[in-house]
């Protein structure tokens, strides 16, 4: 298994367990209920960790796709910005999420400050975790990028672009 297969297994339980994590943590604050919100702690103290071993598992990832044909240079650079902004949050995150799940634990009073303050943190993580998830599946997934064309039957029109009609004369 090299970097990249290492990559692909471990990069998406960032972004899928802080998601999760944020549907957690408002469930708990609503329902006030720490157990709940302390759920959604360990799922972000979990997505930390595996945004590390994303980091570490990336820059080999790129050193085998970076000369692939389709695959940019600027692409890649574009993802790796993203992720080193994502890993930040994530570790921001948490490090708050340990410090929640102690307030928890000693039902502390500020333990309801830090769920909020998570549930700030969080939100600008899914921002971030979108953007990381998006650029890193542009890395492959031509389709998907902003000046992706469809591959649908038919020639395309050159000049305006738009798809014609193949025909038959059979």
């Amino acid at each position: 298994m090299n970097d990249a297969h290492l990559h692909l297994v471990v990069n998406h339980f960032p972004i899928i367990g802080t998601i999760l994590g944020l549907g957690i943590l408002i469930t708990g604050i609503l329902l006030k209920n720490n157990t709940v919100k302390s759920t959604a702690y360990v799922l972000f103290i979990v997505s930390a960790i595996f945004a590390a071993f994303s980091m570490g598992t990336g820059e080999g990832a790129e050193e085998m796709v970076e000369d692939m044909p389709s695959v940019g240079k600027q692409i890649i650079h574009e993802h790796e910005e993203m992720a080193e902004k994502l890993a930040i949050i994530l570790y921001v995150l948490g490090t708050i999420s340990l410090a929640g799940l102690y307030l928890n634990y000693k039902k502390h009073t500020k333990a309801q400050l830090v769920s909020y303050v998570a549930l700030v943190v969080t939100i600008v993580a899914v921002f971030f975790a979108q953007q990381t998830g998006t650029t890193g599946g542009e890395v492959r997934h031509t389709e998907i990028r902003p000046n992706a064309v469809p591959a649908v039957g038919g020639e395309q029109n050159a000049a305006t672009g738009e798809q014609g009609e193949s025909e038959d004369n059979d």
